[in-house]
């Protein structure tokens, strides 16, 4: 991990912060003339530095709301007799698809959009300024930090542009001006702001440096790239399949940058996951300093999971919010610890669903398909809790529910619903509106260390690229080409280390629960799979394989609301978001998405 210590003072940025992109100590103050301010580069790579922070603090949790919420994987789910955690629906609305303009989350999420691309504009319009031999800079040298900052915004309005397509401003100068939307075609302004981010990251990728897993390289440059090309249908209405494979081919060749698949998946989410080889690119984080780690694990925890993993270096609550989409439903006889004896899977007859159901889609020789238990070295296993939870990594006592279950022992159940009938009467499938505190199975993807290890959970670094997504996009590639055996060998070299030796003679042919065929179904679970609560299911996954209103998963067609419809298929209108009502009352040049 790399740390510096910065005082930002930027318009965007104002406060004590550590940004972990360079190994330096710098301060950052107010903007002033670039010629007074940047005297040396060790004052441009702290400009630089900043803005990482800021990118990192606008799109770590709305967006990570909006992408995942409301696709199939994760729910926020209420509890208490829908008491607890419904917050006026604020983020229900995500996953019943019944947001509108005026939703709250809609306008949280836009507001935390411009920050990073704003303090990306201050900082190009001044290293584009300044002569580099001035500073005691290569002109090369100065041109690598402005690339390095053009990716970082090219990053950034893919963020965006996943969100709101064409009714997004290009906002890329210092102007005062507030841009109106690129155009006032919904279409024409997705081509444009595709066009933009291309061209951004083609420009940028020569100049960038090679194998800095905690800056914008060149590898970096092309998986964002690969992800625009991969979604171009989604975009723009264009197949670019075979030019999305050509790109991915060289990022595994190792023209950007040398990595290789980890063999122990632990490695991408442990503490030094800066030296994965398969890891591209990767936030760093610091406890007290650069903080994201409260939007990994914890959504999911309860609020005494410390009783479970022992005192960690420095607490953070549980949330005791989300939960993974459910694998059964609530037929058969209510147990008393909750959930029932009898449910029925999604994946099975007379359901058959393709999507959902997350625990039961791994197989049950997924070595990941096990209660997560760290030892005081800092070797784990496992990533998900579910059924009876004990303290000390399950070997003491059990811990006890809250809420409508005060007093009990604390038993995750891979059901939704409200079996002590408590605000509704329980039903066969229920939303997520319906759920009781020890609703759904919990997800612990990033290891949380106990104290005895010397490490803290804060201190991993955030993931955000990883060689295996190159080698899924290549192989989405090939399916799509109607290589399928192509297709599964690719995904099968990844999936392998999840198995052992011989389990995998067994495993790498078998398509798994649900599914009969290495087709397109199939490819669309395995990338639920392997990027589980990565921020990624709507944007990348659900969408370009038509699934995201189209599909069934859980409650829809199923459950039913009094205030609104649950149907199997949702509108249409729902695949981009609405821009929100106060952002139009302020700048009358943008124009809403169409059908809001």
């Amino acid at each position: 991990m790399k740390h510096i210590l910065l005082k930002t003072a930027f318009a965007f940025a104002v406060s004590l912060s550590t940004v972990s992109c360079f190994d330096l100590e710098e301060e950052v103050f107010d903007r002033v003339d670039a010629s007074i301010y940047y005297s040396d580069e060790n004052s441009v790579k702290g400009a630089v530095a900043a803005i990482y922070e800021k990118a990192v603090k606008s799109y770590i949790e709305y967006f990570w709301y909006l992408q995942e919420f409301s696709a199939d994987q994760i729910a926020w789910r209420s509890w208490n007799g829908g008491l607890w955690g419904y917050d006026e629906a604020e983020k229900f609305v995500l996953s019943s698809h019944t947001w509108t303009a005026d939703s709250k989350i809609i306008r949280q999420t836009w507001e935390t959009a411009w920050t990073a691309i704003g303090l990306c504009n201050n900082v190009i319009y001044d290293l584009e300024k300044i002569d580099a031999g001035s500073i005691g800079m290569t002109s090369e040298g100065l041109q690598s930090y402005i690339s390095e900052v053009r990716t970082l915004r090219a990053w950034a309005y893919y963020n965006i542009f996943e969100i709101w397509g064409g009714a997004l401003p290009l906002n890329i100068s210092v102007s005062s001006d507030v841009p109106p939307s690129a155009d006032p075609d919904f279409d024409t302004s997705c081509k444009k702001i595709y066009n933009f981010i291309v061209t951004e990251l083609d420009e940028s990728v020569g100049t960038l440096k090679k194998n800095e897993v905690n800056r914008m390289n060149q590898a970096a440059n092309r998986m964002i790239k690969a992800r625009m090309l991969l979604n171009a249908e989604v975009f723009i209405k264009e197949n670019h399949y075979e030019e999305c494979a050509r790109l991915c081919e060289e990022i595994i060749a190792g023209n950007y940058g040398t990595y290789s698949i980890a063999e122990d998946y632990r490695d991408i989410y442990s503490i030094d996951n800066t030296s994965c080889p398969e890891v591209i690119l990767a936030f760093a984080y610091e406890d007290g300093k650069m903080e994201g780690a409260w939007m990994r694990d914890m959504p999911f925890l309860p609020y005494n999971i410390w009783e479970y993993t022992g005192e960690p270096l420095s607490k953070q609550d549980g949330w005791n919010c989300c939960c993974l989409a459910p694998s059964y439903d609530n037929s058969g006889n209510v147990l008393p610890t909750g959930g029932t004896d009898g449910g029925v899977c999604f994946l099975d007859a007379p359901y058959n669903d393709k999507l959902g159901a997350v625990y039961e889609r791994f197989s049950d020789k997924d070595i990941r398909k096990s209660n997560f238990v760290c030892d005081a070295s800092g070797n784990y296993s496992g990533m998900f809790l579910k059924g009876e939870v004990k303290a000390n990594m399950g070997t003491g006592e059990a811990l006890k529910a809250d809420a409508d279950r005060d007093g009990q022992s604390l038993v995750y159940v891979d059901q939704v619903g409200t079996f002590l009938n408590n605000g509704r009467t329980l039903e066969t499938v229920m939303s997520p509106r319906w759920g009781e505190t020890n609703s759904g199975v919990r997800l612990i993807k990033y290891p949380m260390y106990p104290a005895t290890t010397g490490y803290s959970f804060k201190d991993i670094d955030e993931v955000e690229f990883r060689l295996s997504e190159a080698v899924f996009m290549l192989a989405e590639c090939k399916m799509r080409g109607g290589d399928a055996n192509g297709a599964k060998e690719l995904v099968n070299s990844v999936r392998e280390r999840y198995f052992s030796s011989s389990d995998w003679a067994v495993e790498k042919d078998n398509p798994g629960r649900g599914f009969t065929a290495f087709d397109m179904d199939w490819m669309l679970n395995q990338w639920g799979q392997e990027f589980l609560c990565e921020g990624r299911r709507r944007r990348t996954d659900l969408r370009r394989f038509d699934k995201f209103t189209q599909g069934q998963w859980w409650f829809f067609g199923r459950a039913s609301e009094s205030a609104f419809e649950l149907p199997a298929k949702r509108d249409r209108k729902y695949e981009w978001y609405p821009l929100p009502s106060s952002a139009l009352l302020v700048n009358p040049g943008l124009v809403q998405n169409p059908n809001y």
